[in-house]
């Protein structure tokens, strides 16, 4: 089997991996995301993700490598990323309340060999319940969720915050849309079963 990649730091990412049961190694991505606002979110996210992969063709040559990224797009139709701090994951979670919003999960499997990449993306939507300023501040001082897209953790106390879940795959709300991943993988003659 190929040496596989998974161009991330995230340690969700890494956990959904493991999921497929394939032996891989895990490498920072050598790519600094830059969320345009003027680009559809599903195209940002298989170009980020397509990024992320390519990024690291010259450390690992003869690998297939898998990037991720995910955004999501709040009622204002503008494109989100991770919260800065605090008080921005505050704002992203109040704005958030009883509106539904949907997170975009791009994928890219990357041939590092020959330069052949595909990509995929996966919606999921979520509808926040209606949470007092005090339950969002609780959540974020408890949760710390400024490592992901929305500032909420959908594995941890985030899924407390929930009123409804709509997708085709749940764990691409994690980062990895592993339904579209298999498939592409397939592509590239990886089978997982």
């Amino acid at each position: 089997m190929r040496k596989i990649v998974l161009a991330s730091t995230s340690p969700y990412r890494r956990n959904l991996l493991r999921q497929l049961e394939i032996p891989f190694v895990v490498s920072s991505p050598l790519y600094v995301e830059k969320l345009d606002q003027g680009v559809a979110p599903e195209l940002l996210v298989k170009h980020l993700s397509f990024c992320k992969a390519e990024s690291l063709q010259k450390h690992f040559p003869d690998s297939l490598i898998i990037g991720a990224d995910q955004v999501f797009v709040d009622p204002r139709s503008r494109v989100l990323g991770k919260p800065a701090g605090r008080e921005e994951a505050i704002l992203q979670l109040k704005a958030m309340v009883g509106q539904r919003h949907t997170f975009y999960t791009g994928v890219t499997v990357f041939d590092a060999e020959t330069g052949e990449a595909a990509s995929d993306y996966s919606e999921y939507s979520v509808t926040l319940r209606q949470l007092s300023d005090q339950q969002i501040a609780s959540y974020v001082d408890r949760e710390s969720p400024y490592d992901c897209a929305g500032a909420f953790r959908v594995e941890g106390l985030g899924i407390t915050l929930m009123e409804k879940m709509e997708g085709e795959d749940y764990n691409s709300l994690i980062g990895l849309p592993l339904i579209k991943l298999t498939a592409l993988l397939e592509r590239f003659g990886i089978e997982i079963l």
